[in-house]
């Protein structure tokens, strides 16, 4: 095909098929498109001529790519982030005038404990723009990330896809939280005797907390698990369970009163909190902009 005969094709058409292929569902691809399902369904049926192929084959209630589509997809990727970043950087950015929406992924530690800030001022910058926070960690960033569903994400992250970037935003060490008004620090003996409060994303009744704990060979007794941190205040109220959480999230917590928090009484890890991106729109006038107030007001420079 030159050049030419790509004035025949229509690129939304392209946009469809990668969405399919994040999705594997038709439903589900017309909702992330806000498009009705027939017309999605007539979009596949174009793709279908367009390459001569099948491209996906119902099994079960998935739709599982060809071959012809894998690699399709392999190739048209990359053109598709260069096509979004040429056309990003053509554009311009007024905070002060911008409607745009902004999709963006926090775990819930970061939503309640450093987004506050972060919403007081792009109201004073951009009020007329629109934030939709969607509930990221670890597990789920890669998947928002690939798919497009998020922008930038701001959580502790493991592995992440080849087409996101990476920047810390701070070092945090964890910190006790604890309801109870026995006076001094705990030991690291109180630490093991009390019961203790965890927030899990997976369901594990494990963490890093368990493995320093066991180089020093001991062991705790964990008598809840919470998929979040934002209610671990109230669960704590008025009991002697403890809870072990980053520092900024215990500054959060503790602020409303009836909590207090501490030292862990151990040698602690640092942990890094990460600003993740799209690597198509890095030089994105308005992701900038909005990155530069994540790093600016979620951040912490001290610890960088």
């Amino acid at each position: 095909m030159n050049r030419g005969d790509l004035r025949r094709i229509d690129f939304n058409l392209l946009v469809v098929f990668e969405t399919l292929m994040q999705e594997r569902s038709v439903s589900r691809a017309a909702e992330r498109l806000f498009l009705g399902q027939p017309a999605t369904s007539a979009a596949l049926a174009r793709l279908r001529d367009l390459f001569d192929d099948p491209l996906f084959v119902r099994t079960g209630r998935t739709m599982e790519p060809t071959s012809r589509a894998e690699e399709i997809f392999i190739q048209l990727q990359p053109a598709l982030d260069a096509i979004s970043g040429v056309l990003s950087n053509t554009s311009t950015f007024d905070p002060a005038t911008s409607e745009n929406v902004f999709t963006i992924g926090l775990s819930d530690d970061v939503e309640f404990a450093l987004l506050p800030a972060l919403l007081k001022r792009l109201r004073t910058e951009a009020p007329g723009i629109v934030l939709v926070v969607r509930r990221a960690n670890y597990l789920l960033m890669p998947h928002l990330l690939s798919t497009g569903e998020i922008s930038v994400g701001v959580a502790f992250t493991r592995d992440l896809p080849a087409n996101a970037k990476r920047r810390i935003l701070r070092r945090s060490r964890p910190r006790v939280l604890r309801a109870d008004s026995v006076p001094g620090t705990l030991s690291l003996d109180e630490f093991c005797a009390r019961p203790h409060a965890m927030v899990s994303h997976a369901g594990d009744l494990s963490s890093y907390v368990d493995e320093q704990l066991a180089t020093l060979g001991r062991s705790r007794h964990v008598v809840l698990a919470v998929p979040q941190f934002n209610g671990l205040g109230t669960l704590l109220a008025g009991t002697d369970i403890i809870s072990t959480v980053p520092d900024y999230a215990a500054a959060a917590l503790s602020a409303g009163g009836g909590l207090r928090d501490e030292e862990v009484p151990f040698e602690s890890p640092v942990f890094e909190l990460s600003m993740v991106w799209r690597s198509a729109q890095d030089n994105d006038p308005a992701e900038r902009w909005l990155r530069s107030r994540i790093q600016m007001f979620a951040g912490d420079p001290d610890s960088l």
